[in-house]
């Protein structure tokens, strides 16, 4: 059989709004897990009087997380759909999730945003929706998780539609592309196969709408483009650094430069899984041995590109950005560390040029604060390699942290100069 399309889902919202019942139970109805287990973990719960736990059992590995009833394992799970073969990009921690969505170490090509019937969309809810949107997930299913604590209820499930439309169009989603779908993990209803429960829901089941997704077009055409993760030593072969190309193609025999180390080498030879590639395109993590170049030279945070195209270093940008979780007003001068592709730098916000705070214009640019959008001006404290987000999308989207949280997140709109 010619082998399935292959696509990243990752499965987020709210801690308590049950995304951990859905991924095991979408792997349960494609057939991914095993039923005996499903048997075996279903007994065990309910010997441990945690009966509703069983599915998220599922997910979990470890012993202890589950007498803690917690799920903490960072799992990569595969699943099948008629149509595609999917891993599940499982973000526990809310933390992490943020932390790996940034750093593209889970760049997702769709995202399925939970969202409980029982209390509709939470802040949590809305920072999920924020980010997979600044983040570049273009396609999102939104699953109305825990119908059958609302008794199928249809106005809550329009209650849950309405709010989670509002946040979705907030970002500049477009909701009509976006499936609305009334589910419970837990029961089952409307994952596979249409419910009886809900008479009243015409769309499609949450399978049907993972089908109905479109694999994201590999930006082939454009510059090689390639964020360095880590760097290694390998004895008998030497500078071998490991990234995600981004756009365009790393073959070898090739020419590469490092910004904004600034440093040059010839690709040997590149490796995904421990075989040898001809060429890796978008979305391939490779480890690649570079000649001429020593372990020290470069590091995690540079981007590899063409010697005539090289990644360009910013001075300045000027960039698009939502603040999401602030705890007062941010105002000129404030540095926080921007993470963007692999790079961690603090930067400098050197002007608000334009702001809107609930649609509205601004008229006084002196700060912004949660749920502002605003265009701002933006010094890097130190070399950092960021493209405008139009052309060279995963190097110009960013999230700004602070104080251990997303305090913002946006894209860069352009370079206004560079170092």
């Amino acid at each position: 059989m010619a082998e399935k399309e292959h696509m990243n889902l990752v499965i987020i919202g709210h801690v308590d709004h049950g995304k951990s019942t859905l991924t095991g139970r979408i792997l349960l109805e494609t057939g991914a897990i095993d039923p005996h287990i499903v048997e075996k973990y279903k007994k065990e719960a309910e010997e441990k009087g945690k009966g509703t736990f069983y599915f998220a059992w599922v997910m979990d590995g470890l012993k202890e997380e589950r007498e803690r009833g917690v799920t903490i394992d960072v799992a990569h799970k595969k699943f099948y759909t008629d149509k595609y073969y999917f891993t599940v990009i499982d973000a526990p921690g809310h933390r992490d999730f943020v932390k790996n969505m940034i750093t593209g170490t889970s760049q997702a090509d769709a995202a399925i945003i939970t969202c409980s019937a029982v209390e509709g969309p939470q802040a949590q809810t809305k920072e999920h929706v924020f980010l997979a949107t600044t983040l570049g997930v273009k396609q999102i299913i939104v699953a109305i998780n825990k119908m059958d604590a609302v008794k199928y209820d249809e106005a809550k499930y329009k209650e849950c539609v309405e709010a989670m439309s509002k946040l979705l169009k907030m970002v500049g989603n477009k909701v009509e592309n976006i499936p609305f779908i009334p589910v419970s993990a837990y029961e089952g209803d409307n994952i596979k196969t249409p419910s009886a429960n809900t008479p009243w829901y015409k769309g499609p089941t949450l399978i049907a709408a993972l089908d109905a997704l479109t694999v994201p077009e590999k930006h082939t055409e454009k510059p090689l483009r390639l964020p360095v993760q880590d760097v290694y030593t390998i004895t008998g072969i030497g500078t071998v650094p490991v990234g995600r190309v981004e756009t365009g193609i790393l073959k070898p025999k090739t020419k590469v430069i490092f910004m904004p180390s600034n440093k040059t080498g010839e690709v040997k030879s590149i490796e995904m899984h421990h075989e040898q590639m001809q060429q890796a395109v978008p979305g391939d993590n490779v480890g690649f041995n570079v000649g001429g170049i020593a372990k020290n030279d470069i590091k995690r945070g540079d981007v590899a590109g063409p010697v005539d195209n090289p990644p360009t270093v910013a001075k300045e940008f000027t960039a698009q950005i939502i603040v999401l979780n602030h705890p007062s007003v941010i105002t000129v001068g404030y540095t926080p560390v921007f993470h963007i592709h692999t790079a961690q730098v603090a930067c400098q916000i050197t002007e608000i040029v334009t702001a809107q705070r609930a649609g509205k214009k601004l008229e006084d640019l002196s700060f912004i604060k949660n749920g502002d959008n605003a265009i701002v001006k933006v010094r890097p404290s130190k070399p950092l390699v960021i493209e405008s987000a139009k052309e060279f999308p995963p190097l110009g989207r960013f999230a700004i942290r602070d104080m251990g949280q997303t305090v913002a997140a946006g894209v860069c709109i352009e370079v206004n100069e560079k170092a």
